[in-house]
């Protein structure tokens, strides 16, 4: 891997996983909890299983193009505030990196900067945690620049804390200034400084972003188009569903974060009414707070979607876990997964079952509550788009009023406006004039009504 630098500036400090060019080990360190502990269970994430959870955090080693040389559970009973694993099991690994001349250990967990400081002495390497390793993906596949202020400002606040690791020259001082000279400031606090410095620069410019943002969705208001937001858990298929819903050909790749910023495409709907589609940033389990917060602003998309679809990849061992984890992470953008009709589960990849595997998810699918329907597709065949489209038309006419009205044909300038203003849903000639039935919403009732005399559709 070659050194990189998320703030374009030479002094920024490198992570563990810049430095890394050889073989890897990935180690899960996983709390082995008592029975009928389901409190807790639920709190740590262990109701997903351990070899599932390791398959992912090499995933997201290879993800950066890592060299893995090896890869382990770690079951502990308890976390040790200073190396998080027991002194047994630090030694037991020591010979392992010994033994296969591992240059950089991985740490599927949250580390203190205490605990990987202690680690790298006791092992001699590099050790790279979870939050860091997922800040090194995110940080490679921003492309945008709203993607990359905010990686950047999420590394630097991971950062920030971590400075005394393997940094012994930051405890130099620098000589005072002015007359009275006296003992300066310590590297360390100089280097704090500066990346507070470069924190406040990068929130300054994330909030002219977020303005111009904001102005882009107010032009869509204005239209107005319905917004519909994609969310999941990472490698869901998502990328994949929405190339095949706007005909796009956004990168969609089977590999944890394919894809990281936000893209926007018109979405049409069976009756010719248009929605704004938004694919966002995929989840996954113990996504780190620093970038919660930083892709806070990306996500405002998903807050302000009239219809969120919470896609699932339904042929995973762990879709359960997963969809629990996508679940929390809504709640930390302040959506309740459970209110209301807003959010549709679509149940990904059912090309990847046999025809009696897939005839039970469809009973199980059916026998969910009207107020919670789930949709089975595959984004890659194509198959039970239609259903879900149709499914997306229904929710967002819900607050729209259906009208019928007669328009002579010869108006061609006032039937183009209500092809591109409502949702024709019905459209037949009579005596020279067309009688129509059309879906608008509520900002274009009134011009509908008085411009046409349309008047409300008989049921």
């Amino acid at each position: 891997m070659e050194p990189r630098n998320f703030s374009g500036e030479a002094d920024r400090p490198r992570s563990a996983g810049d430095q890394a060019t050889g073989r890897v080990i990935v180690i899960g360190p996983y709390l082995r909890l008592r029975r009928g502990d389901a409190e807790a269970q639920t709190e740590l994430h262990v109701a997903r299983d351990s070899e599932a959870r390791l398959d992912e955090a090499v995933g997201l080693a290879r993800a950066i193009d890592l060299t893995i040389a090896d890869s382990l559970i770690a079951p502990i009973g308890q976390i040790r505030p200073a190396t998080y694993l027991g002194k047994g099991k630090v030694e037991e690994i020591a010979g392992l990196i010994t033994g296969h001349d591992i240059e950089l250990v991985v740490m599927d967990c949250a580390l203190s900067p205490i605990q990987q400081r202690n680690l790298e002495k006791a092992w001699n390497t590099k050790v790279l945690d979870r939050t860091g390793l997922i800040l090194e993906i995110f940080g490679r596949r921003a492309k945008t620049r709203e993607g990359s202020l905010q990686v950047e400002l999420a590394h630097l606040n991971y950062q920030r804390s971590r400075l005394v690791r393997s940094w012994t020259h930051l405890e130099r001082q620098r000589g005072g200034f002015g007359f009275m000279g006296g003992p300066g400031e310590t590297q360390i606090e100089a280097d704090r400084r500066l990346i507070g410095d470069r924190i406040s620069r990068l929130e300054n410019e994330l909030k002219k972003v977020q303005a111009t943002r904001r102005l882009h969705r107010a032009g869509r208001q204005r239209v107005p188009y319905r917004v519909v937001a994609l969310v999941g858990y990472t490698n869901a298929g998502k990328s994949t569903l929405f190339n095949r819903l706007t005909r796009a050909d956004v990168q969609a790749a089977d590999m944890l974060f394919a894809t990281l910023d936000p893209t926007l495409r018109a979405l049409r709907l069976p009756h010719g009414g248009k929605a704004m589609l938004s694919d966002t940033v995929g989840f996954i389990s113990n996504l780190p707070t620093q970038l919660v917060a930083a892709f806070r602003a990306t996500l405002e998309e998903v807050l302000e979607a009239d219809i969120i679809l919470h896609v699932r990849d339904i042929s995973h061992e762990d879709a359960e876990a997963q969809e629990r984890d996508v679940d929390a992470v809504l709640r930390q953008l302040g959506i309740d997964p459970e209110a209301g009709q807003r959010i549709l589960e679509v149940w990904n990849k059912i090309d990847r079952f046999d025809p009696e595997q897939r005839e039970n998810l469809y009973n199980i699918a059916a026998r969910r509550p009207p107020e919670r329907p789930c949709f089975l597709v595959s984004a890659e065949t194509g198959e039970g788009i239609d259903a879900l489209l149709a499914a997306i038309e229904d929710r967002l006419a819900v607050t729209r009023m259906t009208l019928d009205l007669s328009i002579d044909a010869s108006d061609g300038a006032g039937i183009s406006w209500l092809h591109r203003n409502s949702e024709v849903l019905n459209k037949e000639l009579h005596d020279g004039r067309f009688d129509m039935t059309v879906r608008v919403d509520e900002t274009k009732r009134d011009i509908v009504v008085n411009r046409f005399d349309a008047v409300p559709h008989a049921m």
